[in-house]
């Protein structure tokens, strides 16, 4: 017996060890919290002596604002304060616009609601909270501008420009707080990242060329992996330029190179596709051919683990460029060898672009700057437009109910169903849940405000007084948003505390209003929670078939030459697309998509190919088969053109030319034997 309680005693060890590390506090997380706290005061005391008319929106903006990392701060500020300009505009022409007209009014309100729904569900990052900081703006200025039942009282101009100042108050001072006490670490971080990651990817490459890779199921979670990474750059290069000017400028060059990690990911994956189809004696002689022009040099950079922490950009880039001319010196005797070896030296081109992306952040030199990317089309406007759609409806509703029942505070309600409405629509698989964790942070929030109001500041006559009630919210809540548990409440706390707290330089104790305000937010939140419940997004499944399926469209445009594109071109809408899939999207999905990648990029670089040597004919005819769904006729009419390649005279010019088209036949014909399925799929 004895010894079944001591080996049950050992195995609640670890539960107990795991829980102990969950509660103990970082000290970043607490010097956040601290930071926080120390932003809403300095919002509300410098409020208080400029004696704005409502000053928790500074405080509530200050809150909002602070972010764990200093470089999302000041972004998040930046973008909040153009949102907030925005917002205001927008209001005072819609008052300008329906003087006396308050259906009209309301409308117009619902329409900028769904307009900015729209936009935020488009936009990424911080510029899709600035579109949806706009929309509750508006609808935040609106609350105290119409009466209780919506009519407007004509001082419209000084009351968005009251709002907008105190709001712009709470952004600088959050701002001004985390700059002077924390000096960021985004472009270190950034940097870290993007070696590790071109770093991993080198190293992944050169174990296939020596013949040490990875079973086929265990290289695929590898790329996967590291796509998801890569496709993770975004919002680490957004943080670091907002925290350093230098990083801004060049943001450009480090876009480039965030594709260009991802081209030379999909390089290294199609040579490992390649060699696992060979039969295994063709594929040992091939890897011994191209694993032998190698340099030593960059097979000891990257031999074992890495040592990220210590890669040089400048030293690994030139091994690269030496590797690539080893590659392109090699003696191919087959469409297979110059496949391998013409795929390898891309993927150490794009890495060695990639590597160039890290001086900017290492300092060893100045590039050049880059040109911006080209801009891709819109992947799906659908989701888009259901939000817009849901955002109207839903405004539109809580309106109706303000104006029926003359609640006081039924443009608060509209109000928070605004924010609800346009700022969780941006992530529409997460909305709903979302929004009902926010308003359970609401709920608590709302004890703790209730606590505060009337046990605790009634004690207090001082601003000190004041700030150290605060805190004893505000610091918890920003040790929580540092952890990674149900962020959404740990938000509602720092969002919802100080409006319904409510300090004044004249405080006023009403029981009555307090939960008239509290009542006004849940039915707010509410309103949303059931707009996102009986008007559900689209289904991730849904998404990742309109997707692709539009994918296969212009694929089949290209091929019929309707849609006239650069392979950099090409790329970027595919990588749109790509960024554009749900989370949970199925690995072979994703996969599917970057076939079609493969596929253009072949077509694109085959059809001058094809017309230099008077081939166009043999080649549309592929080109048609392709468009019509039909890959297995694809693939033989591939074979034919290669053969009509290979019996071109060697004397002829254009040997290498010739050689290089031949390999990328073999990578067109592979993708779409491989993916089958998808290339089938009805027009």
């Amino acid at each position: 017996m004895s010894s079944i309680g001591i080996s049950g005693e050992r195995s609640r060890l670890p539960d107990a060890r795991q829980l102990a590390d969950r509660l103990r506090v970082p000290a970043s997380a607490l010097l956040f919290g601290l930071r926080l706290w120390a932003g809403v005061c300095l919002a509300l005391y410098l409020s208080f002596w400029l004696q704005l008319e409502n000053p928790s929106w500074a405080g509530a903006s200050a809150a909002i604002v602070s972010q764990p990392h200093l470089g999302a701060a000041l972004r998040k500020g930046w973008f909040r304060l153009i949102g907030t300009v925005i917002g205001a505009v927008a209001i005072v022409v819609l008052a300008a616009c329906f003087p006396q007209q308050r259906v009209g009014f309301l409308v117009g309100l619902a329409l900028w609601g769904a307009g900015c729904a729209f936009m935020a569900t488009l936009l990424r990052n911080f510029a899709s909270y600035s579109a949806a900081l706009a929309g509750y703006t508006a609808a935040i200025v609106a609350s105290d501008l119409l009466g209780a039942t919506g009519g407007a009282n004509g001082q419209v101009f000084v009351l968005a420009v009251s709002r907008a100042s105190e709001i712009c108050v709470g952004i600088v001072c959050a701002g001004l707080v985390m700059a002077m006490t924390d000096f960021g670490d985004a472009p270190s971080r950034l940097a870290k990242e993007m070696a590790a990651l071109a770093t991993q990817i080198l190293a992944q490459l050169v174990a296939t060329l020596s013949g040490r890779g990875e079973a086929p199921a265990e290289s695929r979670r590898i790329g996967f992996g590291l796509a998801q990474r890569i496709g993770a750059l975004d919002v680490v290069m957004d943080e670091a330029s907002g925290e350093s000017y230098e990083v801004r400028y060049h943001l450009p060059q480090l876009e480039a190179a965030s594709t260009a990690l991802l081209r030379a990911l999909l390089a290294w994956r199609r040579v490992a596709v390649h060699l696992d189809l060979l039969p295994g004696e063709q594929g040992r002689r091939e890897i011994g051919l191209i694993a032998g022009s190698l340099p030593s040099e960059l097979k000891a950079q990257v031999s074992g683990a890495a040592i990220i922490s210590k890669t040089d950009p400048i030293r690994l880039g030139v091994s690269c460029m030496a590797a690539v001319r080893e590659l392109l010196a090699i003696p191919r005797s087959t469409p297979s060898v110059k496949l391998v070896a013409d795929e390898a030296a891309r993927s150490l081109l794009a890495l060695r672009r990639a590597l160039g992306g890290l001086l900017v952040l290492t300092g060893h030199a100045q590039p050049v700057r880059a040109p911006r990317r080209e801009r891709a089309p819109v992947p799906d406007y659908a989701p888009s437009f259901l939000n817009a759609a849901r955002a109207f409806v839903a405004i539109g509703a809580v309106e109706l109910f303000w104006v029926v029942t003359a609640w006081p505070n039924g443009a608060f309600a509209v109000a928070f169903a605004a924010i609800a409405l346009t700022l969780f629509s941006a992530r529409p698989d997460q909305a709903y849940a979302t929004t009902m964790l926010f308003m359970v942070g609401a709920a608590i929030t709302t004890v703790l405000a209730a606590i505060a109001d009337f046990a605790l500041l009634p004690q207090m006559t001082s601003f000190a007084g004041l700030c150290l009630v605060i805190g004893l919210v505000l610091v918890p809540a920003g040790v929580l948003m540092t952890r990674p548990w149900l962020p959404p409440v740990s938000i509602a706390l720092t969002a919802t505390f100080i409006p319904l707290l409510g300090p004044a330089n004249q405080m006023n104790y009403n029981t009555l209003a307090f939960y008239n305000v509290a009542l006004a937010i849940f039915v707010g939140l509410g309103a949303a929670a059931l707009a996102f419940r009986m008007v559900p997004p689209l289904s991730a499944e849904l998404r990742v078939r309109r997707l692709l399926g539009r994918t296969l469209r212009d694929l089949r445009r290209l091929a019929r030459d309707r849609l006239q594109l650069t392979s950099q071109a090409w790329e970027e809408r595919i990588y749109s697309y790509l960024q554009a899939l749900p989370e949970k999207t199925e690995p072979m999905a994703r996969s599917d998509l970057l076939s079609a990648l493969v596929v253009g990029n072949a077509i694109i670089r085959l059809r001058p190919v094809a017309g230099r040597f008077d081939l166009d004919r043999e080649f549309s005819v592929a080109l048609d088969a392709v468009a019509q769904a039909c890959p297995a006729a694809a693939i033989e009419r591939l074979v034919d053109f290669d053969a009509k390649l290979a019996a071109v005279a060697r004397a002829t010019p254009g040997l290498r030319i010739r050689e290089r088209a031949r390999g990328n036949i073999l990578v067109l014909s592979e993708t779409l034997a491989q993916h089958k399925t998808y290339f089938e799929s009805p027009p």
